[in-house]
């Protein structure tokens, strides 16, 4: 005679009954499998990063810093993260439309180097997160109401440039101790840049300086803009850093060293480019910061509740090359503060 073996199991409150040991395990089996196939179908997901770039595709400082951020916590490009990138090629009216595009996308954070690229990717969506960097004045801009926290989709570091203003033309002032008159050369359009002259605007008066505000929309304005300098007898000159005078910074170089005037330029990259001097932060650190960000975001933080990150320290770069040429005698106390000084 044979004899079948009823076994009960409890599931779900219900009593099933099952002839044979076999089926048991199968069952057993199979609820211990679901939630981990689940879970590893939510591991196996791999983050899509929009990263919107005022510069064009090929090799790029700011690129390599993210992707170095993303490296150092552990996220490698085509393995287990995807980057979409849009590039402006240093058109700002682009910005917006490439904005649109990358919201297209449903990506899981957008990565925003400078105000422009910031400003577009606010205004095109509400929901995506936001992680910007090196935006010269958040609030100013209108990307957040307070650095503590900025609430809404968006969320990153900020270069506080705007605020640089002072401390700047003080600067300036050591190495054309005579100077009396600064022109400006700076983009209307790009609404950072316009933030950095009002700051320049407040601080010049205290330290005895005319400003002479020199307005470039497009590279063949440029001669003009030293042109008009030349007349005036500007003793000096700041640059603004944006999308415009970054992708040309070679030739605005150039003309300063042909019109022999001393420069503070708001970028490294313009002293390195055969520039006079630079005070700011380092970009390239904030946007490689910016990963830590996209890293909480993806990981379940909201952007709103992620306070905006300030900088701590500012370099300044000195080209003792270049002052050489122009024929200035930078003072030692200058140098000695300088983060470094390129032969």
């Amino acid at each position: 005679m044979k004899f079948q073996t009823l076994t009960r199991v409890h599931l779900g409150g219900r009593i099933i009954r099952l002839r044979s040991i076999g089926l048991i395990v199968t069952l057993a089996l199979g609820i211990l499998a679901a939630p981990l196939a689940a879970d590893a179908q939510q591991a196996g997901k791999v983050p899509r990063i929009g990263f919107l770039f005022y510069g064009s595709p090929g090799p790029a400082p700011e690129l390599d810093a993210f992707r170095q951020g993303l490296r150092e916590l552990g996220y490698i490009e085509g393995q287990n993260v995807t980057i979409e990138y849009r590039f402006a090629s240093g058109r700002v009216e682009r910005l917006p439309e490439l904005a649109v595009e990358l919201v297209r996308l449903k990506l899981d954070v957008i990565v925003t180097p400078g105000t422009p690229a910031s400003m577009a990717a606010k205004q095109a969506t509400s929901t995506i997160p936001i992680v910007f960097a090196g935006v010269a004045d958040a609030v100013g801009a209108g990307l957040v109401t307070n650095f503590a926290r900025p609430g809404g989709n968006i969320t990153g570091w900020t270069s506080i440039s705007a605020e640089l203003g002072g401390k700047r033309l003080e600067l300036l002032k050591e190495v054309a101790p005579k100077a009396s008159r600064v022109a400006v050369l700076y983009n209307p359009a790009d609404r950072s840049n316009v933030l950095v002259l009002k700051e320049l605007q407040e601080a010049a008066p205290a330290l005895g300086l005319t400003l002479q505000p020199l307005e470039v929309r497009e590279p063949g304005e440029f001669e003009g803009a030293f042109g008009a300098m030349t007349r005036k007898r500007a003793h000096a000159l700041f640059g603004a850093a944006g999308i415009l005078t970054f992708q040309h910074r070679k030739a605005i170089v150039d003309l300063a060293a042909k019109n022999r005037i001393p420069v503070m330029w708001g970028h490294r990259q313009f002293v390195e480019a055969g520039g006079l001097m630079s005070y700011a932060v380092n970009f390239y650190d904030q946007v490689r910061g910016a990963a830590t960000y996209v890293d909480k975001i993806l990981k379940g933080a909201k952007p709103g509740d992620l306070p905006v990150q300030q900088p701590t320290r500012f370099e300044l770069v000195i080209n003792l090359k270049t002052a050489k040429a122009l024929g200035l005698t930078m003072p030692q106390s200058l140098l000695f503060r300088a983060d470094e000084v390129i032969q």
